[in-house]
């Protein structure tokens, strides 16, 4: 897998795999990809080529089962801001195809943190407690493949343990992260690996995080081109 943006080499032949119950963590300096390859395997970024398998079979990332496998939260979350919190994850959790009941959306937003502020419009919301109404939607998520692009950012010590409690939870049920980040994340028991961006073209092509079959983008003889 290569990238290409604006005329300038982002990443250049990436070939890597994430197995069930394994997370692997995108680091490196601003600029240098991170967003960009979560945004490629989410189908959100224009590419030359394309190629995913997930156990062994090739995928289309634009395709409805490959989407319906992922769960991708970015920058900006998403979140409606004239909705409450508690509607916003209602909205959510029925994209995502999960059964939470009334009761249950609640009792996420109380460990979260939200529950006093669940009426509330999201717009009414500091930085953080959008950070937590995003950590309940991950809290409530069936998908198997989460791509998590800062999710670390805004939260509090208090925050960040529980986005580890969340992210254990979901490798231990056999569930698989990717994770651009420029905070070091830890999960309890789980297997991490780490893939760096940055530097130059050779070093993307030796830089390898390899776990086993669940997802596998390869892309030999093409690059991807985003344009700014």
């Amino acid at each position: 897998m290569c990238c290409e943006r604006g005329g300038r080499l982002l990443f250049d032949a990436l070939d890597f795999s994430v197995a069930p119950g394994a997370a692997l963590t995108v680091v490196g300096p601003n600029g240098s990809g991170k967003t960009t390859l979560l945004r490629a395997l989410a189908g959100l970024t224009e590419a030359v080529i394309r190629h995913i398998a997930w156990n062994g079979m090739p995928v289309a990332v634009r395709s409805a089962p490959w989407r319906a496998r992922l769960a991708y939260v970015g920058h900006k979350p998403g979140h409606k801001d004239e909705l409450s919190a508690a509607e916003n994850l209602e909205l959510a959790s029925s994209l995502e195809g999960a059964s939470a009941s009334d009761g249950e959306r609640q009792r996420v937003l109380d460990a979260v943190g939200l529950g006093a502020r669940s009426a509330l419009p999201v717009k009414r919301l500091s930085q953080g407690q959008k950070q937590r109404l995003a950590l309940a939607r991950l809290f409530l998520s069936p998908r198997e493949l989460w791509l998590l692009d800062e999710p670390a950012a805004a939260l509090d010590a208090a925050a960040r343990g529980l986005l580890a409690e969340i992210l254990q939870r979901h490798l231990q049920r056999g569930g698989a992260a990717v994770i651009a980040t420029h905070d070091r994340i830890e999960v309890p028991g789980a297997r991490m690996a780490e893939l760096r961006l940055g530097g130059t073209a050779a070093h993307h092509a030796a830089t390898r995080a390899i776990e086993a079959d669940a997802l596998a983008p390869k892309a030999p003889n093409a690059c991807w081109r985003e344009e700014p």
